[in-house]
């Protein structure tokens, strides 16, 4: 009784089972990324032209986009788990996700431009 008048809304009981899903969050690897889409590493099979949320962490920056699977294949065998490399096409990309993600890649871009500096002395 007392859980009942916790309650703003009445819960009423259906007839037969009423069926949905949850949508949870797995974690992913992602192996290249552009601002239109990435490749990602799974532990499990995405569906062909399945539509998904996606929350991609920038460096401090955090968004969530919607991905279309383009396409995904066995990537390899680790730890006695096979891994799935698919293709996500971000689609209906909110402006900020958008410009979030043109920042990200750009700057990954020039990281990948520069030369790499090498700490060390030198003998005599």
């Amino acid at each position: 009784m007392a859980e009942e008048q916790k309650r703003d809304t009445e819960r009423v009981p259906v007839p037969t089972p009423l069926y949905g899903e949850v949508k949870v969050y797995q974690p992913m690897t992602i192996i290249d990324i552009s601002k239109g889409g990435a490749k990602i590493e799974t532990p499990f099979m995405l569906q062909l032209d399945s539509l998904h949320d996606f929350r991609l962490s920038l460096g401090e920056t955090s968004i969530i986009v919607k991905g279309r699977i383009a396409h995904s294949q066995i990537g390899e065998l680790k730890d006695g788990i096979v891994l799935y490399r698919t293709g996500v096409e971000f689609v209906e990309t909110s402006d900020h996700a958008q410009t979030a993600l043109e920042m990200f890649v750009d700057a990954l871009k020039i990281a990948r431009r520069m030369p790499a500096i090498v700490d060390g002395q030198i003998a005599e």
